[in-house]
């Protein structure tokens, strides 16, 4: 059975943000489903919804913080059942 997650990131724009990114979810096996990213001003904002069926979730978190820390940039990531809870209205 598929899981799903959410990844989310927003910080300042800056030169390979997607490119570090993927690479680190590439590295953990992890497919991109669908992707959706856009700068307002000087701010970047990227969701992505990924598969995590084949993947320790806790390093990937692990990984995309440390990311996050060393380039500015707040990184999340959800499982798709408790992104979906928490957004119900």
């Amino acid at each position: 059975m598929e899981r799903k997650a959410v990844v989310s990131v927003v910080g300042k724009d800056q030169i390979g943000i997607i490119a570090k990114v993927t690479s680190i979810l590439s590295h953990h096996e992890m497919n991109i489903l669908d992707i959706s990213q856009t700068i307002l001003q000087d701010f970047f904002t990227m969701m992505m919804i990924v598969d995590v069926t084949s993947c320790n979730i806790d390093k990937v978190r692990n990984d995309l913080n440390e990311l996050g820390e060393d380039i500015g940039l707040k990184i999340n990531v959800q499982l798709e059942e408790i992104f979906q809870a928490m957004h119900r209205v």
